[in-house]
């Protein structure tokens, strides 16, 4: 058989390595959060403490004004944790997407198109296995949530095989996941509105065009300026009808990805300031002591200039990222995540909403992305990923299966507002994503190990 062509990693690679490791690590809080919330859920006299505290009301007011407020009512804690933190995470996404259409895997249509594909046919395929097992019940409206793939739970699974595991499969597997949130977006936008305040989403409009004409025409290069105007959008979007977290992908999408300086103005300005101190006497430079004005003003320049050649999308990302990561992702799991086990039927996981997700994320997720990923790659649309074979990739695509966050979030909008009845569907649900995403982490990581070669092994693309 002939051999495939190579995927040759791009530039830039400290970005796209530092946002890797940020996922990973990212994972592993995720992980303890999770087995935090299960097992206070669990526990007798912190269940009560645990459930009571997310209905407790958010207040940040300004006279009879209240930010944090859903048509004239305040949030919970648990609502503002889902409509408002996790807004900020969608922007994370969005800042995300961005970047990879304009000089990320997404930037190349030949490069993009096999993850693009992988996640298509990672959301057909569970989406039309959930259909089939619902068909005629109530929870039919629960089909999108085995369509996510959560990409810092699978690269912190990927990180436990260390550096065997080749760059381009950890970039593919990124790359796929990014789509799959699109994907989300959509579905989100387009399935999980309220009724339509057209005064608000007036209004959200032009928050929106400002935040837009700032970045394309006026070159506002101000973070404050999007934080500000983009906090504004989403309160008003909260209040249209439409998902909030839509809010924070919008709002991503104004910021600017130029930069004030080019690369060679930036050197030069640095050199000019840098030779000045050069020029200073070399014994008072050798000791350690207060700077003068003169100093001051040079490193000043150096600093500015460094805040200028950065733009403020990729700035944005870098420090948002870790508390997306870090911070409010963990908090969402804490929060979602606390299923009471005690009093549930064993039985319920091979039956109901439960086995539908489980084979949604499970079978769907590893079929869709490898059939689709094989197809592409036979079809000579896109070439492999590098350093990878058709084992590999088997395995990658059962990782594809872990769907964690971004599930619990559309089961959390799906029957979240059902009452007694809705609750309990939630509750299955939960139970299903958490055991469907563990199956696929645990079996992907054993198949993943077991193909992986040895350090400096030849790979074949058999």
């Amino acid at each position: 058989m002939a051999p495939h062509t190579s995927l040759s990693p791009r530039e830039p690679f400290y970005s796209a390595r530092k946002a890797l490791a940020h996922h990973a690590t990212g994972g592993n809080v995720l992980i303890l959060a999770t087995l935090l919330a299960l097992i206070v859920a669990n526990t007798p006299g912190l269940r009560d403490i645990y459930n009571d505290f997310w209905s407790q009301e958010m207040r940040l007011q300004i006279g009879d004004f209240n930010i944090f407020s859903h048509a004239g009512h305040p949030m919970t804690v648990i609502q503002f944790i889902n409509d408002a933190l996790m807004a900020i995470f969608f922007f994370n996404i969005g800042l995300e997407i961005k970047r990879e259409i304009l000089v990320g895997e997404l930037s190349s249509f030949r490069q993009a198109l096999l993850p693009i594909m992988g996640a298509i046919g990672g959301m057909i395929i569970p989406v039309g296995l959930y259909f089939a097992l619902a068909s005629g019940t109530d929870y039919i409206d629960g089909a999108a949530i085995p369509m996510a793939t959560d990409i810092a739970f699978s690269l912190g699974v990927i990180a436990m095989l260390g550096t065997r595991v080749p760059l381009s499969l950890k970039i593919f597997l990124t790359t796929l996941a990014v789509v799959d949130d699109i994907g989300g977006i959509i579905v989100i936008a387009a399935f999980y509105s309220g009724h339509i305040d057209i005064t608000f989403l007036g209004y959200a409009a032009i928050g929106l065009l400002i935040l837009f004409a700032g970045g394309a025409m006026l070159k506002i290069q101000s973070k404050m300026f999007y934080f500000i105007i983009g906090g504004v959008v989403w309160f008003l979007v909260l209040n249209s009808g439409i998902h909030p977290t839509i809010a924070g992908v919008l709002v991503a999408l104004c910021v600017p990805a130029v930069p004030v300086y080019a690369p060679k103005k930036y050197i030069r300005e640095i050199r000019d300031n840098i030779r000045k101190f050069s020029d200073d006497d070399e014994e008072d430079l050798e000791k350690r002591s207060i700077l003068s004005h003169e100093q001051m003003d040079w490193l000043k320049r150096i600093e500015s200039a460094s805040d200028r050649v950065i733009s403020p999308l990729q700035e944005m990302e870098d420090q948002i990222h870790p508390l997306a990561d870090y911070l409010i992702i963990p908090i969402f799991a804490f929060a979602n995540a606390g299923i009471y086990l005690l009093d549930m039927n064993p039985a319920t996981i091979v039956s109901g909403i439960s086995l539908a997700i489980i084979v949604g994320l499970v079978a769907g997720k590893f079929l869709g992305i490898f059939i689709f990923s094989w197809l592409t790659v036979k079809l000579g649309l896109a070439p492999m990923p590098e350093q990878s074979n058709w084992k590999m990739m088997a395995a990658i695509s059962m990782l594809g299966g872990i769907g964690f966050t971004v599930s619990l979030f559309i089961a959390d909008l799906t029957f979240g507002d059902g009452g007694s009845e809705g609750a309990a569907m939630l509750a299955n649900a939960k139970l299903g994503i958490v055991v469907g995403s563990l199956i696929s982490g645990l079996a992907g990581y054993v198949m993943l190990r077991s193909v992986l070669p040895k350090e400096g092994n030849i790979i074949s693309h058999e």
